[in-house]
């Protein structure tokens, strides 16, 4: 190499600052910001469609809760010694009992569109009370039936205390602001994942139904309406009774052609549309009144069993409230709220009991769902469909006629509405701290464990209702095991334990700068807009002085036109602001 002389300086480059880092995920799109309601609802709690909109929605609500009956039924009374007429009579009881606590409830108990239906939490009390009437010698079937049913209502009215007891003492409120979104999300999630038995395994029973049936309602309703825009709205909202009627019509059909004439048993009772034979046994009227079986009998074995069941419903219904007021544009209950419905739902089982209802009854888990599918969460809707179980439960053939509907369909249809309850419940988990290990550990363990214990439970319990739990005390044994085959109630007792005794001071991770004025009646303003008793009607017991008459008029203009978010044509919402003004 040859030097040239020549040094050749390169002066270094300019150094440039860096540009500042993107926030985590800023380059993969954006982000959400937590929402306090769901704006995709299109009526919302107080808000309401057409009438004919109305009434068919309504019916919708009743056939849903149909399934559960006749399922409870039609495990129950065989096993009592009743016939085809003694299930006939059970189920227009349960219809009727249904109808009168929804309104209750609607009207002065939670307020929210919630329907109330039989609990599946009563099946292990009352299969103790049939195991017990097994070994007995009667006259007839007839008469086990009805000492059984006279012995199940004595449980109930002496059980229904419980739940009274809880509810107005405010002895249930006082638990309830203990929660955070943290134990809301187990529990409003365990309430539609722990019903996982009542969808694909009973769907499974007749798969050529079950399986069309649920494909078709998730196309249609998902798919097909937004290929056909002008159908979007129908199919919306009534796709699920288009569904019904395509593949119960289907059913009948294979049914009249011999499809099922040389199966099984148990093909026949799932697949047949006249297997149920409510329709020969129904009667044409019948009005259900109180001790129709009989003086009641009180035995305290069996009381105790029942109080556990009781207790269950306390959970369950309170998950499910959560989940309904999320989709129906409500804000989360208050406690008393809670506390007052829980009272009230006692004051309905001593109803059942007197009336004699085999089971008692908690807030429906699939009408809430149903809310999520059709995006109406209208509280008029839920009580017109009182009238449907009305009418079907007095006029026993044609409630005969919709009971037929196999049971297979209903339970492609608890696929659907049993997972979106589910998916409300992760929802509360925006109010607080995602990326909280603390909260991570609570709710994972929360939700493992409300599923895993209940399902312990209910696998180990035998075919005549013997649980896990065997000891030489049978009320106790019932108690326990109903208590802990209940996955609400497992998610409540483990996350409420955990969340308020794990690093509790961690108030902001927790969540709870967001919750607490939701759980005051007077903490947050849409607290009276959602859940004030009609006519202005008050607590007795309330001890907060009201407002001036002049605020109190002004209040529910500003509310109204920050919490509606449906959506509403050009022309109601004008007349939604020129009402407005005037008041």
């Amino acid at each position: 190499m040859v030097e040239t002389g020549h040094n050749h300086h390169h002066t270094p480059p300019r150094q440039t600052a860096a540009p500042p880092p993107l926030p985590l995920g800023g380059a993969r799109g954006p982000t959400w910001t937590p929402a306090e309601q769901l704006h995709q609802l299109q009526y919302c709690i107080h808000s309401n469609p057409s009438w004919l909109e109305t009434f068919i929605l309504a019916f919708q609500h009743y056939i849903v809760m149909l399934g559960s009956i006749v399922l409870i039924a039609s495990t129950l009374v065989p096993r009592m010694g009743g016939d085809h007429g003694d299930k006939a009579r059970v189920i227009q009881t349960l219809l009727f009992m249904s109808a009168i606590n929804t309104l209750l409830q609607t009207f002065f108990g939670s307020r929210l569109p919630t329907v109330m239906n039989s609990s599946f939490a009563f099946m292990l009390p009352v299969s103790s009370i049939i195991n017990d009437y097994s070994d007995r010698n009667f006259k007839s079937e007839h008469e086990r039936f009805e000492v059984t049913m006279r012995t199940i209502q004595g449980s109930l009215i002496v059980s229904s205390f419980i739940n009274i007891f809880i509810g107005y003492s405010r002895a249930w409120a006082s638990c309830t602001k203990r929660f955070s979104p943290i134990v809301i999300v187990p529990v409003v999630c365990v309430v539609g994942l722990g019903l996982f038995a009542r969808g694909f395994p009973l769907l499974a029973n007749c798969v050529e139904l079950g399986l069309p049936m649920l494909i078709l309602l998730v196309i249609s309703q998902q798919y097909v309406r937004r290929v056909l825009p002008r159908a979007h709205a129908i199919l919306e909202r009534f796709a699920l009774l288009l569904c019904v009627g395509l593949v119960w019509s289907f059913a009948a059909i294979l049914t009249e052609a011999g499809a099922y004439n040389n199966v099984g048993e148990q093909t026949k009772r799932s697949c047949r549309t006249d297997h149920s034979y409510l329709i020969t046994s129904a009667p044409w009227i019948r009005i259900p009144y109180p001790f129709q079986w009989g003086a009641p009998i009180f035995r305290a074995s069996h009381v105790f069993g029942m109080m556990g069941a009781a207790i269950v419903t306390t959970a369950e219904t309170t998950g499910t409230l959560f989940a309904a007021a999320r989709l129906s544009g409500a804000t989360p209950p208050p406690a008393h709220v809670l506390s007052s419905s829980i009272g009230l739902q006692g004051i309905g089982m001593l109803l059942e009991g007197i009336f004699g209802a085999c089971v008692g009854t908690t807030a429906s888990v699939e009408n809430v769902g149903l809310l999520g599918l059709t995006h109406i969460g209208s509280r008029r809707v839920v009580q017109i469909s009182t009238a449907f179980m009305f009418f079907f439960s007095i006029f026993g053939k044609f409630g005969a006629f919709f009971a037929s509907i196999p049971l297979p369909i209903f339970a492609a249809i608890y696929c659907v509405l049993f997972g979106i309850v589910a998916a409300v419940g992760i929802t509360f988990m925006q109010f607080a701290n995602n990326n909280s290990l603390r909260n991570i550990y609570v709710l994972g363990l929360s939700l493992f464990l409300g599923i895993s214990i209940p399902q312990y439970f209910i696998t180990t319990t035998t075919a005549d209702g013997v649980g896990p739990v065997r000891t030489d005390g049978i009320w106790f044994d019932d108690w326990l095991n109903t208590i802990f085959s209940s996955s609400p109630t497992v998610a409540i007792i483990v996350g409420t334990l955990l969340d308020n005794t794990l690093d509790a001071n961690y108030v902001d991770d927790r969540g709870l700068a967001w919750w607490k004025p939701f759980q005051k009646r007077n903490g947050d303003v849409r607290n009276e807009e959602f859940y004030s008793l009609p006519l202005r009607i008050r607590d007795r017991d309330r001890n907060v002085s009201l407002q001036p008459e002049h605020e109190r008029l002004a209040m529910p203009s500003s509310i109204t036109k920050k919490s509606l978010h449906h959506k509403l044509h050009d022309q109601e919402k004008v007349k939604l602001l020129w009402s407005l003004e005037d008041s």
